[in-house]
């Protein structure tokens, strides 16, 4: 897999799927002055590829895991509770996590990205969620991967059609991204979890 961050991706404002974007619509046939033909045909591509865009593009910030030694073990406690705080009594202790340790597996490999939009709200990734990212676990078909299309970062399932490779969203108001010759793809990392803050 390859460094994410000596590829050039950035933030596309906006982002998301819009009404009437062709997916999955019935097709009608038009009649336009040949003249104008390839015009039209021009500005469809365009407005196309503007909105494949549009529906890949969720990543804001890429940050490098940086082990400092420093990091703090916690109470993980046995005992479950609907609502309020557990015994803090050291027989309900099961055992001290480090959040670090939990989350990465492979120190040198592993890096975060801040999500933007909400193409994978349904896999439970919402805007400013940090992910984390491994990139030395090899992608299979069903987990979820951040990727490189055409220059521009984003998080999607892999998946596979009959054509190759495609990244599937967590939102059915976001199309499917099927991969299509001429494009320039790769997986960069395989997300292996999520961090929220609630305040």
């Amino acid at each position: 897999m390859s460094d994410p961050f000596k590829t050039q991706g950035g933030k596309r404002p906006g982002a998301g799927r819009k009404p009437g974007d062709g997916q999955a619509e019935p097709t009608a046939v038009m009649r336009v002055p040949v003249s104008q033909a390839g015009t039209i045909r021009d500005f469809i591509a365009a407005l196309q590829n503007r909105r494949r865009h549009e529906a890949q593009d969720n990543v804001i910030e890429l940050t490098r895991f940086a082990p400092d030694g420093r990091s703090r073990a916690l109470p993980l406690y046995t005992t479950r509770v609907a609502a309020g705080f557990p015994s803090p009594a050291d027989d309900h202790v099961e055992k001290r996590l480090s959040p670090s340790d939990y989350l990465v597996q492979n120190d040198s490999a592993t890096f975060f990205v801040r999500v933007k939009g909400d193409s994978m709200i349904d896999a439970g990734i919402f805007e400013n969620d940090v992910l984390v990212v491994d990139r030395s676990i090899d992608a299979r078909v069903g987990d979820i991967v951040l990727a490189i299309l055409d220059g521009e970062f984003t998080v999607k399932t892999l998946g596979r059609s009959k054509q190759g490779p495609r990244l599937m969203p967590a939102n059915r108001n976001f199309p499917v991204i099927e991969i299509r010759e001429g494009q320039t793809f790769e997986v960069c990392g395989v997300v292996t979890g999520s961090m929220r803050k609630f305040k």
